[in-house]
């Protein structure tokens, strides 16, 4: 389980992403600086304990209208080779020292965890409380045959559009291929299939028939709750899986 570490940042993450968010093609701010508070998210531990995994969820009040958004992050103890474009800022953490920040689309131990919570076995965690279960983040499967057994090899692409992320991932179903920092980004082991994994940046609550009506070939979807900027609380979805190519 993930320690918590009741300690200082420097900069803060909200600080970080207020320079960060305005360059983000499904940032919608009219071109003025974010006004950030925290409105949700969970944490997802790392099997090697080495990488710090965050869904956080932020809402923007400096406009008319505030919005809600879904900013995945790592947070590592040194550069993640090949993700300088990922690169969201370093921190100084009162108790680890620099931290550098990556945005979670395009590290591949944060896409590993999420489908493992997808396949039930990775447990959503407080963000604020160490060894403490989150149950408001919930998983909704409608086929888990197709992607059960699968394992991350890389993630091969990242896509933004408007909404969201899109991420095609590599996989495995080879027994030897743990779901762990190292083995996640291993590419000694062969893929031998692949999934699509959706990422929502602009958070919409859930209305009407829900998460089964988000489009043909759905194999799963996690869902999470934020407050919005009138401190009432939503259920939407966090993040959508389909075969690769749907």
């Amino acid at each position: 389980m993930a320690v918590i570490h009741h300690t200082t940042l420097k900069p803060t993450k909200l600080e970080v992403l207020t320079d960060w968010l305005p360059g983000q093609p499904w940032f919608r701010g009219e071109h003025r600086s974010p006004q950030l508070t925290k409105a949700g998210g969970f944490r997802l531990d790392d099997p090697q304990g080495e990488v710090g995994i965050e869904c956080l969820v932020v809402t923007d009040r400096s406009g008319a209208v505030p919005r809600s958004y879904l900013v995945p992050l790592t947070y590592r103890g040194a550069p993640l080779d090949g993700a300088e474009q990922a690169l969201v800022g370093t921190t100084r953490h009162g108790v680890l020292g620099k931290r550098w920040i990556y945005d979670g689309a395009h590290d591949p131990v944060f896409a590993a965890e999420l489908l493992a919570v997808f396949q039930g076995r990775a447990v959503p965690q407080s963000q604020n409380d160490s060894d403490t279960r989150d149950d408001s983040v919930t998983r909704h499967v409608e086929d888990a045959a197709a992607f059960g057994s699968s394992r991350v090899v890389a993630v091969v692409t990242v896509a933004h559009d408007a909404r969201g992320t899109e991420l095609a991932l590599a996989t495995t179903t080879a027994p030897d291929a743990e779901q762990a920092s190292g083995a996640a980004a291993d590419r000694s082991v062969p893929a031998s299939g692949g999934l699509g994994l959706r990422l929502a940046r602009r958070l919409e609550p859930l209305a009407g028939a829900g998460v089964a009506a988000d489009g043909p070939g759905l194999l799963g979807a996690v869902t999470g709750v934020w407050r919005s900027g009138d401190g009432a609380e939503h259920r939407g979805v966090f993040a959508t899986l389909r075969p690769s190519g749907a």
